[in-house]
């Protein structure tokens, strides 16, 4: 369908802020769309792209119900249902932002939609396996749009936070994000293959997200995901094409005593099977399960 049926399709028959919220809700659940990166269920999402493309908060459609909207209102909003709907464009790149940790950062699809399992134990500044007062210096491997970086510089504001990413464009939105955040004097970016960029650089801690999803699991993806950057998610036949150059490289850069905690989703069973040796501890995560493990030096 082109964007000029979807349009016609509707904008004559729906007039109120509550028209569109229906109306988008039952359109994304009769889709079966995918919303495992955005607000997990049809009604939410609608109501987000609805919110931003009227300049609101999710929040307040409530109170304007029985709002009529404008015609371009309209054209807008059923423009941005479209690419949810039909394109399946993910919800955080049609209003340009998403949340981490509370926190709002931009993206677009020159970066991953934030998200990961990392995020509870940055809250708790990764107690009890990290003395936070002895943490000065931070290093995020594969920062993508910066979420985690910034994340991490403001729970540890005393410490410097180095984030690198191979791809310069992930860079340009990571940049423009810690501008927002006001951290520019705290969080420095560079671009690097892993590690290739820093030198003998040193860390009290090493974060990362980096790509794990095998070949299998990639061929699986919902549409949604075809819209994110492939380099950031693909990580070869097993998942593991980029955790096993981290592990064997990470150690060259910790400070003694310093701390490693990668996240490895379901690439998880296949590092255990291939390097049962390393001393990894799985961090249980709060929903249950693991896909995180920490090492120390």
């Amino acid at each position: 369908m082109r964007l000029e049926q979807y349009i016609h399709l509707a904008e004559h028959t729906l007039s109120s802020v509550g028209d569109f919220r229906r109306w988008g809700a039952s359109r994304f659940a009769a889709a079966r769309l995918d919303f495992s990166q955005g607000q997990q269920n049809p009604r939410a999402e609608a109501d987000l792209i609805l919110a931003r493309a009227l300049h609101l908060e999710p929040e307040d459609l409530g109170d304007f119900s029985n709002a009529r909207l404008l015609p371009e209102e309209k054209h807008l909003v059923l423009n941005h249902f479209y690419q949810r709907e039909i394109l399946r464009r993910p919800a955080a790149y049609i209003t340009g932002e998403a949340w981490f940790a509370g926190l709002r950062f931009m993206v677009d699809e020159r970066v991953l939609i934030p998200r990961s399992l990392i995020e509870p134990f940055i809250e708790e500044g990764f107690a009890p396996w990290v003395d936070e007062t002895r943490v000065r210096r931070i290093l995020e491997i594969g920062t993508g749009s910066g979420c985690m970086a910034i994340t991490l510089a403001l729970r540890f504001p005393h410490a410097d936070v180095d984030a690198v990413d191979i791809s310069p464009d992930a860079l340009n939105v990571a940049r423009a994000n810690v501008l927002q955040h006001g951290l520019e004097d705290q969080v420095q970016l560079y671009q690097s293959d892993l590690f290739s960029a820093l030198g003998g650089q040193r860390y009290d801690l090493i974060i990362s997200n980096p790509p794990y999803v095998d070949a299998a699991a990639m061929a699986e993806l919902p549409p949604e995901y075809t819209h994110e950057p492939r380099l950031a998610l693909a990580a070869g036949t097993d998942g593991l094409e980029c955790l096993l150059p981290l592990l064997e490289q990470a150690p060259q850069h910790l400070e003694a005593g310093g701390v490693l905690i990668v996240e490895t989703g379901d690439a998880e069973i296949a590092l255990s099977e291939q390097r049962p040796e390393l001393p990894l501890i799985w961090l249980e995560h709060p929903a249950g399960g693991s896909g995180v493990f920490l090492m120390t030096t």
